[in-house]
């Protein structure tokens, strides 16, 4: 029997604030309605918002990877090649994903400890005189390793070899938590979900899509029904969809813009910069290692940690979750055994993150790991110096 509420701190599915919670606790509607259609012009304008898009967003009753495959069988033909990063076990899964579809993936080999590297993609593109590739895909935010890409330098590294290629970026877990500019960047396909930085449940998958997108999928020959972007922007238009839509989590995802909005997307991506710096902080007061080794390329939204030599991860997670009734996220693939991971974002605070923090240091106590005591102190003290510090300009990179 455990008291008090648990620590959800893996990154991803984040906790749901209370304010979603009410908002989603409402009867089903008539989806055909006119208070439908007001709920649902109300959620594809908030959500280009979001995206910083003026072209649309499609919602789908979906896990991110349905958006993954939505993205791939609008835009591409079997038999295309495709670059995409190796950047960790997401973009792993999304290559084996178009790999199914019969996309030929060039596959760029990676560390697992960085973020895509634009001079890398430059130099491939640059080789591609023929132009056979007809994506760029590209993983923003790496969630099994806390490593950003950074999809401006890439669209700039694209534009100055003139590559026509679609630039598509997985934003599953960086979107409502780090600086993404789908239009600025110009995106053609952006693909996200909703239990990440929308502070939802699991159910909505997001394609925003650009005009040479959507004219890419006019003569692409990749079969697709349910997926289909064309079947779902026409009722889209009045605020419909063509099939029953999740009401609640629409009511959810309302209340879920409105909060990001309200607060301001430059004050939410530093606030998860802030918070990002300062569990760094205190991961290297432990004198643990941070997995992302690229400073400019670590994560707002998550923290992974190396466990020293002869130490289980996963052994580490249980007596947290044992002792303290807080759930860390495992290592995938790769890195499985060999890391833990400390999620901050969403509905997360300085005094949410101390709390995280505080158990991860007593599990260190507890589970007999080597650190130096004090790593909560570092935090706090970070904290501290920037009582208002939501300014992306208050901000300097800590843990390099």
């Amino acid at each position: 029997m455990r008291q008090g509420r648990h620590f959800l701190q893996i990154p991803g599915p984040s906790p749901v604030p209370d304010r979603v919670l009410r908002a989603m606790d409402m009867p089903v509607i008539d989806h055909r309605s006119a208070q439908f259609a007001e709920l649902g012009r109300a959620v594809l304008e908030g959500s280009q918002r979001i995206f910083q898009t003026a072209g649309p967003v499609v919602i789908f009753p979906s896990s991110g990877t349905g958006a993954w495959e939505a993205a791939i069988v609008n835009t591409l033909s079997p038999g295309d090649k495709v670059l995409m990063v190796e950047t960790g076990h997401f973009a792993t899964l999304w290559r084996q994903m178009a790999a199914r579809w019969g996309i030929d993936v060039d596959f760029l080999p990676g560390d697992w400890r960085r973020g895509a590297d634009p001079a890398a993609i430059e130099e491939r593109l640059a080789r591609d005189t023929s132009h056979a590739l007809k994506a760029v895909m590209v993983v923003h935010n790496e969630t099994s390793t806390g490593a950003t890409s950074r999809i401006g330098e890439i669209r700039a590294a694209m534009d100055r070899v003139g590559h026509p290629a679609l630039l598509m970026v997985d934003t599953i877990s960086s979107l409502g938590s780090v600086d993404y500019r789908h239009d600025e960047w110009k995106v053609d396909v952006s693909v996200s979900c909703s239990q990440k930085g929308f502070m939802l449940p699991p159910g909505l998958g997001f394609n925003a899509i650009s005009d040479k997108a959507r004219a890419a999928a006019k003569t692409n020959r990749m079969p697709r029904s349910y997926w289909d972007w064309e079947e779902m922007l026409k009722p889209n238009v009045n605020g419909f969809f063509p099939y029953t839509p999740a009401t609640n989590l629409l009511y959810g995802l309302r209340e879920a813009i409105a909060m990001l909005l309200e607060e301001g997307l430059d004050n939410v991506f530093a606030r998860h910069q802030r918070l990002a710096a300062a569990t760094r902080a205190a991961v290297n007061h432990w004198g643990l290692e941070v997995l992302c080794q690229e400073p400019k390329d670590f994560s707002p939204v998550l923290t992974a940690v190396l466990m020293p030599p002869g130490h289980d991860a996963d052994q580490f997670r249980k007596v947290v979750l044992d002792n303290y009734n807080m759930s860390l996220g495992s290592g995938l693939s790769k890195v499985a055994g060999k890391v833990f991971r400390i999620g901050h974002l969403g509905e997360c605070n300085e005094l949410t993150l101390l709390a995280a923090l505080t158990g991860v240091e007593m599990g260190l106590s507890v589970a007999g790991i080597p650190y130096r005591a004090g790593g909560v102190d570092a935090a706090m003290k970070y904290l501290e110096q920037r009582p208002q510090g939501n300014s992306p300009a208050h901000l300097k990179v800590v843990g390099s």
